[in-house]
């Protein structure tokens, strides 16, 4: 049977159970999965992030190699520890849909990539939405945020 416990009323006004709390930990757990270890890949394979930032024809490979390690790196630890969430949130949600946009490209690949590409673009905009209700519900009580 699941927790009917609320919390005292949040500064927006709204209250959350236990279970809401544990889910929105799990969500944020479940999501920072993806980019932590992609951006510890990145730093510790640099030269290959680069090598593919540029084979994108994209200025400034290196740049965009350190963007991507702060943001997945840095950012997807705020997230997972939910430390100023909707702001990390926020970011990894538009640096998420950019790398959907530009590494993703189904529209623009040979057909036999196509499906994967297309499989992969669309996996980035779903999880943009997920990251966007962490924007408008917050990381819940179980965070750094609520300490």
């Amino acid at each position: 049977m699941a927790s009917t416990t609320t919390a005292p009323l949040s500064s927006s006004g709204v209250t959350t159970t236990s279970m809401q709390d544990v889910l929105a930990l799990v969500g944020r757990v479940l999501i920072a999965y993806l980019f932590i270890p992609a951006g510890f890949g990145k730093l510790m394979g640099f030269a290959g992030a680069v090598g593919y930032i540029n084979s994108k024809g994209l200025p400034l490979p290196e740049v965009g190699a350190v963007i991507a390690i702060l943001v997945e790196l840095g950012l997807g630890i705020a997230l997972l520890v939910g430390f100023k969430t909707r702001i990390a949130a926020v970011v990894l949600a538009v640096f998420t849909v950019a790398t959907a946009v530009i590494f993703h490209n189904f529209w623009a690949v040979p057909e036999a990539m196509k499906m994967m590409q297309q499989i992969n673009f669309n996996k980035n905009i779903a999880i943009a939405g997920g990251l966007l209700a962490f924007v408008a519900f917050g990381a819940g009580r179980l965070s750094v945020d609520k300490r």
